[in-house]
């Protein structure tokens, strides 16, 4: 569990509702933004299965993050 916390540090922190919605948001907005970037980025034609490939890991860690964020405040994991 102690691994976890250190790599999804914002999954632990929502202890009410509103703190579950503004990190539910920064993931959101994470999300978009990288996704925005990188999609950008995947045009460069030597680059871009690099990148998307970084794509797949951050959507991957972003998606991580909210599950264990709502698995967090419903107390499913302590």
């Amino acid at each position: 569990m102690e691994t976890l916390k250190k790599i999804f540090p914002l999954s632990f922190q929502a202890k009410d509702l509103p703190q579950l919605i503004i990190y539910c948001l920064i993931y959101l907005v994470a999300g978009i933004i990288l996704g925005f970037v990188i999609g950008l980025l995947t045009r460069i034609p030597i680059l871009g299965y690099i990148f998307a490939l970084i794509s797949s890991l951050a959507e991957l860690y972003i998606t991580a993050g909210l599950v264990i964020l709502f698995l967090y405040y419903f107390k499913v994991l302590k």
